[in-house]
């Protein structure tokens, strides 16, 4: 199991936040329940779009920078769940600039050529109006395991609305059953996975 008092963060990316397409999506994968955490296990709902995360491929672009202050929540944590908003088909800008700022953790490394990312999961929920869910989440995991993030069995969990539609998740009365069916694979793997990591650290090479 994840390591108690060991935060969770979720990363929300917040675009259009007022009330999120996708903030209901992220709390029922980080809730309690869910990955049957223990009491002190601690999680966050970060909005990035509510940050000044500069442009950059370092871990501090200097003054007004909010992006180290979010690097530190990322490396403390031992699950990173990222919410993102299909945009036109693709992933949001605001999440882009994260995968931007991540470029710097493989300068990172330990005398092992580990990254910080090394021994972290990282979770993925996708939610949209259409499709594109699948070419969504293909991005941000391929950018993801290129700076050593470990992603749980069973991929990405997401919900999409009828195409052209303006139904949005946080529209729905409930969770339709396949998603939430979903939802609990994805965190109690992403959960599980973690715990291995935690005892069992990759060796680097």
């Amino acid at each position: 199991m994840v390591r108690p008092a060991s935060p969770i963060p979720a990363w929300d990316d917040g675009v259009r936040f007022r009330h999120s397409r996708y903030d209901g999506l992220c709390r029922s994968l980080c809730h309690r329940r869910q990955v049957r955490a223990p009491d002190d296990c601690e999680r966050e709902i970060v909005r990035v779009a509510a940050l000044d995360i500069k442009p950059g491929v370092s871990s501090d672009e200097g003054d007004g920078d909010d992006w180290p202050a979010l690097r530190r929540k990322i490396d403390a944590c031992d699950i990173l769940l990222i919410g993102i908003p299909i945009c036109l088909g693709q992933p949001s800008s605001v999440a882009k600039r994260v995968l931007e700022r991540m470029d710097a953790f493989l300068d990172e490394a330990d005398g092992q050529n580990r990254t910080p990312a090394y021994g972290k999961v990282a979770a993925i929920a996708v939610v949209g109006n259409e499709d594109g869910a699948h070419h969504v989440s293909a991005e941000i995991g391929q950018a993801l395991f290129d700076v050593g993030f470990t992603i749980a069995a069973g991929g990405p969990t997401y919900w999409v609305g009828e195409a052209m539609g303006s139904v949005n998740f946080v529209d729905l009365d409930q969770v339709p059953e396949t998603t939430a069916k979903t939802n609990r694979m994805l965190a109690r793997n992403a959960a599980h996975l973690a715990g291995l990591l935690k005892r069992h650290a990759y060796p680097g090479y």
